[in-house]
């Protein structure tokens, strides 16, 4: 077991970010090598964290609090991690590690400077899910949209300054309706007395609940936009896909693996920990939007002929399942949403790498100028594709059916559903929902026999080749925990139970107390 004191979170972040520095002084041709070295040092510290971990325990664990300022607010550096923030942590190390195995041909251009903005990036991601202060985890949050917006600026492709600016003016967008929103709570808490006052999310867990419904309520719906923004949920969600067809990519796998479970880590942590009252009354709400994201967006990704649209739309359909999840308010829900975040991370990052391999080889995303027959010479890849979309679809024994089962199994058992005048509806919306499933099998497997089966073209004939050795090793690194986690959640799931068990019995004991109909008071 490894001890608390050994500052675990503090070295997780502080290996970024002075790994920003690092890399952005020394000489170019070292910024991709000492990004390898942090970024395995990360997987190792995280590994560490790991070990020590208490599994039953609901608690923050590995804490840290240092008073920062005093005024004029209080704000400290505090950090720790529960089951949740663990296991996103974990996927952060390793989806970055896989990253920068992956900017082998991006990164010479300019390597310093891009190295320096993954690291930079890379501790705004990792410092939101490790903050138990709202102010610090509100500035990291916002932090990521600096180094995220000049990787694609700079990186990405010909319409690389428009999406570029259209993520930016989105999400600082959201960000502005957070930061009114933290402060609107800030001063109510003061309305109860002095001593409730407080940005330590750990005591906000137990003061916000104390708030009237109205005030719950408005509260929740600021940070609620801010936070479906980035998941991205319609119809904040046009940003995404301009963004991922840009971004290179190293960035555009950051992307749907990393940055869209802030927003989903920000519903569960705060939406739900800290406004009980307003997410009961909004939950056949929040479970009407998933459905419909995830059928909508599996409908968009029918009718696009370039690879990345088709992942892209396919992460916003996938998404749904978290909002889905957490709308149910059951613990077998919440546990199915939490599973699809680390999920979908590891499948994302798969599919969006597998995309640049074959651009790299075809330099084309259009499906109909690439016109199937590439198995033939890029055996490796269309098998590592294979799996990655059998995942994405949901085929049992991995990831992909972990989570969407206990999604379907928890909306099924939601105490809404047992509510006679909310019935119909949640099954109904469990039965559009299920209908995801289908297209997501439609456009993944007619997403394959497009690039790879059928007779090889005349174009591609001996001008392709198979896979580098270094492509072999991300790819496997990824697959390996989507086979693994579909084999074996427990891995998982044991970390982060006790917290979204207690999490769905105070939404239940809430909607149990007279909240079934949700009104203003």
């Amino acid at each position: 077991m490894v001890p608390e004191h050994l500052h675990l979170l503090t070295i997780l972040l502080l290996l970024p970010l002075a790994g920003a520095f690092v890399i952005g002084v020394c000489p170019g041709s070292w910024s991709r090598r000492l990004a390898i070295y942090l970024t395995s040092a990360m997987v190792f510290v995280c590994a560490a964290a790991a070990t020590g971990f208490h599994p039953g325990q609901v608690g923050m664990q590995f804490s840290e609090q240092i008073s920062w300022i005093r005024a004029p607010l209080p704000v400290d550096y505090h950090v720790g991690v529960d089951g949740l923030s663990l296991c996103l942590v974990a996927l952060t190390s390793i989806v970055t590690f896989a990253s920068v195995l992956a900017s082998k041909n991006v990164g010479e251009n300019r390597p310093r400077l891009y190295y320096s903005l993954l690291m930079l990036l890379t501790a705004s991601i990792t410092g939101v899910f490790v903050s138990q202060d709202l102010i610090q985890f509100f500035v990291l949050y916002e932090l990521e949209l600096v180094p995220m917006y000049f990787l694609i600026a700079i990186w990405g492709g010909p319409r690389r300054d428009y999406a570029a600016m259209k993520f930016l003016i989105y999400t600082f967008f959201g960000g502005i309706f957070m930061l009114a929103a933290l402060l609107y709570l800030y001063y109510q808490l003061g309305l109860l007395g002095a001593g409730y006052q407080t940005f330590d999310m750990v005591k906000l867990a137990t003061c916000s609940p104390m708030l009237g419904k109205v005030v719950q309520l408005v509260a929740c719906l600021g940070f609620m936009l801010a936070f479906m923004i980035k998941l991205p949920s319609f119809p904040f969600h046009t940003w995404l896909p301009d963004a991922h067809v840009e971004a290179p990519t190293p960035v555009s796998m950051i992307l749907a693996s990393l940055l869209l479970k802030m927003g989903a880590y920000g519903l569960v942590r705060i939406c739900l920990g800290f406004f009980p009252d307003a997410i009961v009354g909004l939950g056949t709400g929040l479970m009407a939007l998933g459905a419909f994201n995830i059928v909508w967006a599996a409908i968009a990704c029918l009718v696009q002929d370039d690879m990345k649209r088709v992942i892209a739309f396919s992460s916003v359909s996938h998404m749904g399942f978290v909002t889905l999840g957490i709308g149910s308010l059951s613990a077998a829900g919440l546990n199915g949403a939490i599973f699809q975040m680390i999920s979908h991370g590891f499948i994302s990052a798969a599919l969006f790498f597998l995309v640049g391999t074959v651009y790299d080889r075809c330099h084309t995303r259009k499906i109909s100028e690439i016109g199937g027959g590439l198995a033939r010479q890029m055996p490796a890849i269309f098998y590592f594709w294979l799996l990655a979309s059998l995942a994405n679809l949901g085929l049992p024994a991995l990831s992909g059916f972990v989570a969407e089962a206990t999604v379907f199994y928890g909306a099924f058992t939601s105490p809404m559903a047992e509510i006679a005048s909310q019935s119909a509806f949640v099954h109904t919306v469990i039965v559009v929902a299920a209908t995801g499933i289908i297209m997501t099998a439609a456009y993944m497997l007619w997403l394959l026999k497009r690039l790879f089966y059928g007779p090889e073209l005349d174009k591609w004939s001996g001008h392709l080749s198979g896979m580098k050795a270094w492509e072999v090793v991300v790819a496997s690194v990824l697959c390996l925990f989507v086979v693994g986690l579909g084999v074996y959640p427990r891995a998982l799931t044991d970390r982060y139970t006790p917290l979204a068990d207690r999490m769905a019995q105070d939404a239940a004991s809430h909607l149990t107390l007279g909240m079934r109909s949700y009104t203003i008071d």
